[in-house]
């Protein structure tokens, strides 16, 4: 029997590191509903944004493609490189679908549908909340600091649950039973501020949290430049072992409340006698440090910074449609759209992204290789200018064993194995001549001469000057902070 078309339901998160869900997740970890489609569905351990930025993997969720085709290598406007021609929302809409997008988009200008029929966004809900005279966030804690605090308002009250609120009223109520829908329900979280309400603040404050991984590298030659340089930037190299500690804890939290609304889905999902003929994708757009290699927020293509969570639940009425398991192909976030295209019945054999179905069935190779890079931010007015003229961070490429990174800035090289060394913390790009050169080889052909550049020289007490000055705190449009 041929596969029925089902309806979809895309779930992302947004900083979601890979080892807060599933076997990776600590122990005390409660995730329940993303472990329920996990049994339901299949686990790919080996998922990742290959730009480990906001709107890049967005660009990359829409279009199919990998960064260095769609062409948003930083934090850009979404409207410079995406219109609404072969979007993910305009290809299923000429499938037959009804589209929406519920949550953080990150599209600029921010009501750029891109394709959606109907987008609900966090802006709403701050509007929301300010016309009943509640003000979110006014803990005083930006969009980009590691410091936990607890929310400003009640668990009810927070854009997470908001975010749900208005997908399961749009499961339930407002879509058009006449035909499948697709729905991108998108959540802020666990991205900071870390300010988890309760009892999701309190929920894993005294539990064995794992401490942060420091790699022989960080403080050695070979630790890339511009890493050590923009860790200063952030202050990320002067955390203390307790704040840490308190901030993994609430970014648990997060991860948690998150999980517990999947929840609100899965039973919207089944009281509206969904549930059975619909595909669920849960998917983040990026990692978190948390101090891994005394760093925060991600960008960078090591493991706490660009590993995701990724779960594919197939519809069970379909036939070969694999459950609980697990599978090692390299995955990339632009799968998403040619995965959930050819489940609608289009197809998309055009982008760089690969229909995860077939390759689950056997019916297709998984990739060989996957690539990553970032440039620079292209924020001269919260930068400094500096990022505006590093050009290229980085250029990465893994197998799924090995990785290798190329730092144009000083030529630096790095190599990590990672099935001995799943946390990086040996860098053995001397030590491993043979696998350095195959994959720095590949990444060539891929992508021509790797560029070298001298390190920029900067003074320190400047760049943490920045830092205190705030120039790298993001806020939204109705962040009521003083």
């Amino acid at each position: 029997m041929a596969d029925a078309q089902p309806n979809i339901l895309l779930i992302t998160t947004d900083q979601q590191r890979h080892d807060t869900c599933g076997d990776a997740a600590p122990s005390f970890m409660r995730t329940p509903h993303i472990d329920q489609l996990s049994g339901e569905g299949i686990t790919f351990t080996r998922a990742y944004a290959n730009c480990p930025l906001c709107v890049p993997s967005r660009v990359s969720i829409m279009t199919g493609n990998h960064t260095y085709t769609h062409g948003m290598t930083h934090n850009g406007k979404t409207s410079d490189v995406m219109g609404r021609d072969g979007t993910l929302p305009t290809r299923l809409r000429a499938c037959g679908y009804q589209t929406a997008a519920i949550g953080k988009m990150h599209f600029t200008p921010q009501r750029t549908r891109h394709g959606f029929d109907e987008m609900i966004l966090p802006d709403d809900y701050y509007r929301q909340m300010l016309a009943q005279g509640i003000k979110p966030m006014r803990h005083g804690l930006g969009q980009n600091e590691l410091y936990p605090t607890l929310s400003t308002v009640p668990e009810s009250q927070t854009l997470t649950s908001w975010i749900a609120e208005q997908s399961v009223e749009y499961i339930s109520a407002r879509r058009d039973p006449g035909v499948p829908f697709f729905l991108w329900c998108s959540f802020s979280k666990p991205h900071p501020p870390l300010d988890p309400p309760e009892p999701y603040y309190s929920m894993y404050r005294d539990c064995d949290i794992p401490e942060p991984v420091i790699g022989d590298w960080r403080d050695g030659e070979d630790c890339p430049a511009v890493f050590r340089r923009e860790q200063i930037v952030w202050g990320a190299d002067r955390f203390a072992p307790e704040v840490i500690r308190a901030a993994r804890a609430a970014y648990y939290g997060l991860v948690t409340q998150i999980d517990y609304h999947i929840g609100r889905l899965i039973a919207a999902l089944h009281e509206t006698g969904l549930y059975r003929d619909t595909l669920i994708l849960f998917a983040s757009d990026h990692g978190e440090f948390l101090g891994d290699h005394r760093a925060k927020s991600k960008t960078y293509f090591y493991e706490p910074g660009a590993h995701v969570p990724f779960v594919l639940r197939l519809p069970q009425s379909w036939d070969d449609r694999h459950h609980g398991e697990k599978c090692e192909a390299l995955v990339d976030l632009c799968d998403i759209l040619p995965t959930l295209v050819g489940a609608a019945g289009g197809n998309a054999d055009e982008v760089d992204g690969m229909d995860l179905v077939p390759v689950v069935r056997g019916q297709a190779a998984p990739r060989e290789y996957l690539e990553a890079s970032v440039t620079g931010m292209g924020q001269p007015q919260k930068w400094g200018g500096f990022l505006a003229e590093w050009g290229t961070l980085y250029h990465g490429i893994t197998d799924g064993r090995w990785k290798y990174i190329w730092y144009p800035e000083g030529g630096c090289a790095q190599l990590f194995d990672l099935e001995t060394d799943p946390h990086e913390l040996h860098n053995v790009a001397a030590s491993q001549p043979d696998q350095r050169e195959r994959l720095r080889d590949e990444l060539t052909r891929r992508r021509g001469e790797l560029p070298a550049r001298p390190v920029i020289e900067m003074d320190e007490r400047d760049l943490r000057n920045f830092y205190r000055l705030g120039c790298l705190t993001e806020t939204s449009p109705h962040d009521v902070r003083h």
